[in-house]
């Protein structure tokens, strides 16, 4: 509370009572966010299957020159009818691409994910309505046409978009829109895998400034919501349906989990060459300069690439989503270690150019098909040597899906439970663990950066990649404030004080006082003490020097209470009292606390987590 002289007996009772109205506001505002939230789910929920319906009808004209919105992305794209002007689909598609995102949204280029947590971290959450209708466009025309990029990281970006939109029209706090795009960002991705828990869990490790009872429930509603409108349409099967699951029933030998970690190992290296290369790639191809150029030379690399493997091994395989090549190896369909090895390399190099060419569309779908290849290459290389190992090929599979998908992103509870929701094996989920830790505590070892964050670096834009709990805020006031401090009355001269036995020479906090009352306080430093520009200030007192911007609080306050209370008042420092009285006097202080000692105390908490 804000010290002011005898306040009357009517306003002390109404500070009594701002405890009980901030807690209405609470429940009032938290009940609206939800509402609004159930709302950007359901919106978001309906657009994932719009934009799915759109992806299909593009890949059916670009490819099998019909139109028709029938498509199973888990099922091989058959021979096109265009023979080897196939290589020129993505080069038309890209076409359309280029001009939609060079003319109305340029934040629509790329795969969405870093521009939403840039939108969350410096931009207030203020994401353009336009995004979302040209990202919608954009990236069904890169997965349609044949780019080797994911639908998630579009939905994503235009759930987070609707989430921002709806959070701009609407009278709410800023926390408030923050949570609505994370929120958005989380049924997305929800929706699109039909997996409610890694969309909460996606939105917490990757979106979320602050995770609380009133983040933390809008969120999940809007991802259930998403969800519960992505069942209706896609139904209530998994992503991907392993025959019998991938592991052995009861405990695997310990041999087993060793060559999981092996395997983790090598997918933090293959996560590594992923964001290097995709990095790499995005800077070479801006040095061309014309977007039009620069994205066909990019698509007729893998139009060639397509068509190569279709000649070879009688599929297009990096086309895509490449949900139809998981879906086979998942199944057992595709165990040749050699071909599944160069899959890996030959959808790394797609992927990479692709979105660094100028491609719309996401890296989580890429990921899940790299680390399929490459675990399965890994459990063909097992089995040669020891066929009655505890997992199969297409456990070593899963394995490396969500291994890569937690080496790439960094977000390893998302990673874990994704892969479990999309496959339903719950046997497979301890050795997945092994490998995703390991996966990145190498891809951390090679790359500080993950896949979101490395573009928003190389822009000066710092991510936090970790959710620190904020130890601080819940100390007292008595563990942070500075005690020396001195009660003086306001009529005291300052060049009498300043000659007092101690006072020369030292720093210190002046609390300035008019008989009981605390009227003001001042910061003895040089500058007082040598006068404002050179003019001295010795003659006059400190009530005439004193600054009013104050606030008080008492020891037993959390600091929390106390900033929040001296942003709302504007105030310079909290005079800190004992609680021996209703109304502080000047006999109860017992310190104050500065900005500066606001500093020490975040500073001091943060040393808790340093590398």
């Amino acid at each position: 509370m804000e010290c002011r002289p005898h306040p009357p007996s009517d306003t002390r009772e109404a500070k009594l009572s701002i405890l009980p109205r901030r807690m209405a506001r609470l429940r009032s505002g938290l009940l609206w966010l939800s509402v609004v939230a159930v709302f950007v789910g359901a919106t978001t929920g309906f657009g994932a299957v719009l934009f799915r319906a759109l992806i299909a009808l593009i890949h059916n004209i670009f490819f099998l020159g019909h139109f028709g919105f029938a498509y199973d992305a888990n099922q091989f794209t058959p021979q096109s009818p265009w023979g080897p002007f196939v290589i020129l689909a993505p080069v038309l598609g890209g076409l359309v691409v280029t001009f939609l995102v060079t003319k109305f949204a340029p934040e629509a280029r790329g795969h969405g994910v870093p521009e939403v947590m840039d939108a969350i971290y410096y931009k207030g959450g203020v994401i353009r309505p336009i995004v979302a209708a040209v990202k919608s466009l954009a990236s069904a025309f890169s997965i349609g046409s044949g780019a080797a990029v994911g639908r998630e990281g579009p939905i994503i970006q235009i759930g987070a978009s609707l989430g921002s939109t709806v959070g701009q029209l609407l009278p709410l706090e800023p926390w408030q829109r923050l949570t609505l795009v994370a929120a958005g960002a989380g049924a997305g991705i929800a929706a699109t895998f039909n997996t409610p828990i890694g969309g909460v869990m996606f939105a917490v490790e990757l979106m979320m400034p602050e995770v609380s009872v009133r983040t933390f429930l809008p969120v999940a509603l809007a991802t259930g919501t998403a969800t519960y409108v992505g069942r209706i349409f896609f139904g209530l099967d998994p992503a991907f349906t392993p025959p019998g699951g991938g592991a052995a029933l009861g405990p695997l030998p310990i041999h087993v989990l060793l060559l999981c970690g092996l395997l983790g190992a090598a997918v933090g290296v293959a996560a590594t060459l992923f964001i290097r290369g995709l990095h790499w790639s995005e800077r070479r191809f801006v040095r061309i300069a014309n977007p039009y150029a620069r994205h066909v030379a990019g698509m007729l690399i893998l139009g060639v690439m397509m068509y190569a493997l279709d000649l070879a091994f009688g599929q297009y395989y990096v086309d895509g989503v490449g949900y139809a090549t998981i879906d086979a190896i998942l199944k057992g369909g595709l165990a040749a270690g050699a071909l599944l090895a160069l899959l890996f390399a030959c959808k790394l190099a797609a992927t990479s150019i692709s979105l660094g060419s100028g491609a719309s569309g996401g890296i989580f779908s890429p990921s899940l098909f790299m680390g399929a290849t490459l675990g399965g290459a890994f459990g063909a290389l097992v089995h040669a040597f020891e066929p009655a190992a505890g997992i199969d090929i297409a456990g070593f599979a899963t394995i490396g899906m969500a291994a890569m998908v937690g080496g790439g992103t960094g977000a390893a509870m998302t990673a874990v439970i994704m892969i479990f929701e999309m496959t339903r094996d719950y046997d497979i989920i301890m050795p997945m663990i092994v490998a995703v830790a390991i996966a990145i505590g190498v891809r951390r070892l090679l790359s500080r950066e993950n896949i979101y964050t490395i573009k928003l670096v190389a822009r000066g834009h710092f991510i936090p990649k970790a959710m620190h709990a904020n130890m601080f805020l819940v100390r007292h006031a008595a563990d942070a404030m500075d005690r020396e401090v001195a009660v003086v009355p306001a009529d005291t001269a300052l060049g009498e004080y300043l000659g007092r036995p101690g006072v020369a020479g030292s720093m210190r906090h002046v609390v300035v006082s008019d008989g009981d009352r605390i009227v003001g306080v001042q910061r003895i430093n040089a500058q007082i003490r040598h006068g404002r520009d050179g003019n001295g200030m010795t003659g006059e007192t400190l009530g005439a020097i004193a600054r009013r911007n104050f606030t008080v609080a008492r020891e037993s306050d959390v600091l929390f209470e106390v900033i929040e209370r001296m942003w709302r008042h504007g105030a310079a420092m909290a005079v800190i009292v004992t609680p021996a009285h209703r109304i502080p006097r000047s006999a109860d202080v017992v310190g104050v606390i500065s900005k500066e000692h606001i500093a020490d105390s975040v500073a001091e908490t943060v040393r808790t987590y340093r590398e």
